[in-house]
């Protein structure tokens, strides 16, 4: 009998239920073609993704804030900046000072660090310059990056936000806040949608529209963060 050992390398890929028993009946080392029935029952349930991050209802964010304040680190410096510029995780977790203009409060994130590799320019609120400028105040000689991890000179990990989040008791994610975001300027304000999809760095669906919209609605942006801003802090408006 002829051992695997002495099998011919196989083409099929090894998450192809039973390919590498069919393939072994076409070349002739099995004389019948795998039980196709049984190994999919023997194959443990893979559980179904919806694709969505876990998110803070808006209205919990208020009582939240003053909660990541109590201690600083540059994590949580992180998470409430992500939170009041509505964010990803990693365009925070990459951010660097020459990406910072405090004079005009403005974060021009390069297009090479975007999800649609497109150059997107955040407004930024008084409390997301003022964490800017504490950041500053903590800046290692030499280091590039605002946010940095436990390594100095490099970027946080992906995770550094989620263990945060996980300690202080939260079920949620750094990204779902963005969600928050997004649900506080539909059911809470008159804000027009493609302000909050551009504060977002949404890509517009439509390209016909796309076409036509030039500007970066910047100014309208910078009023919007500016109201979510206040309402993070528990301000009416």
């Amino acid at each position: 009998m002829t051992s695997l050992t002495q099998f011919p390398s196989s083409p099929v890929h090894e998450e192809e239920p039973g390919a590498v028993l069919n393939w072994a009946y076409s070349s002739g080392y099995r004389d019948s073609e795998a039980p196709m029935q049984a190994i999919t029952k023997g194959l443990p349930r893979q559980p179904k993704q919806d694709g969505h991050f876990a998110a803070m209802p808006y209205a919990k964010v208020p009582a939240f804030i003053p909660a990541l304040r109590e201690r600083e680190s540059f994590s949580r410096l992180a998470l409430e900046f992500a939170i009041l510029t509505a964010s990803r995780s990693g365009e925070v977790r990459g951010a660097t000072w020459d990406e910072i203009d405090l004079a005009d409060g403005l974060w021009t994130i390069p297009k090479g660090r975007m999800k649609a590799n497109r150059e997107h320019v955040v407004p930024l609120c008084p409390r997301a310059i003022r964490i800017v400028e504490r950041c500053a105040e903590l800046r290692l000689p030499g280091c590039p990056i605002i946010f940095p991890g436990v390594r100095g000179k490099q970027p946080m990990s992906d995770m550094t936000m989620s263990k945060l989040l996980k300690e202080m008791g939260q079920p949620y994610t750094a990204h779902g806040f963005r969600s928050s975001f997004r649900d506080w300027v539909s059911e809470e304000t008159n804000h027009p949608s493609d302000v909050a999809e551009a504060a977002l760095a949404h890509i517009v669906a439509n390209k016909t529209e796309a076409a036509y919209r030039r500007g970066n609605l910047l100014e309208k942006r910078r009023v919007m963060m500016a109201e979510w801003a206040d309402y993070c802090e528990g301000k009416s408006s």
